[in-house]
């Protein structure tokens, strides 16, 4: 069995989220990838809280690239990171696991970083 180098989870209430684009215009194109930010808000919440929980899961004290991280769903639906540029070359031996859900004004995410 690998070694869990982290786990982070986070919680983003959708509304409050959807407050913050509207009050931060440039907010959408800093942390999402342009596919991202074409999808309804609930999922862009999420996708935030996947990020959000990636950088805990990393214990990233200092930011990153947050488009390096971008949320797509395979075609069985299942979510998972496509990692690009310094963020594909930190975790390029590791395994990212990733769960996603928003239901009841809420969005989640939680994250495991795991050794390969």
């Amino acid at each position: 069995m690998a070694p869990i180098i982290g786990i982070g989870i986070d919680v983003v209430a959708i509304e409050r989220f959807q407050e913050s684009l509207d009050r931060t215009p440039g907010l959408l194109t800093r942390v999402f990838t342009p596919s991202e930010s074409q999808l309804k808000v609930s999922s862009l919440a999420a996708r935030f809280a996947a990020k959000e929980a990636l950088a805990k899961a990393l214990n990233a004290k200092s930011a990153f690239n947050w488009q390096e991280a971008e949320v797509i769903n395979e075609s069985s639906g299942k979510p998972n990171f496509v990692f690009t540029g310094e963020m594909a070359k930190r975790l390029a031996d590791h395994k990212v696991h990733l769960t996603l859900s928003h239901d009841g004004g809420i969005a989640s995410a939680m994250v495991i970083v795991e050794a390969n």
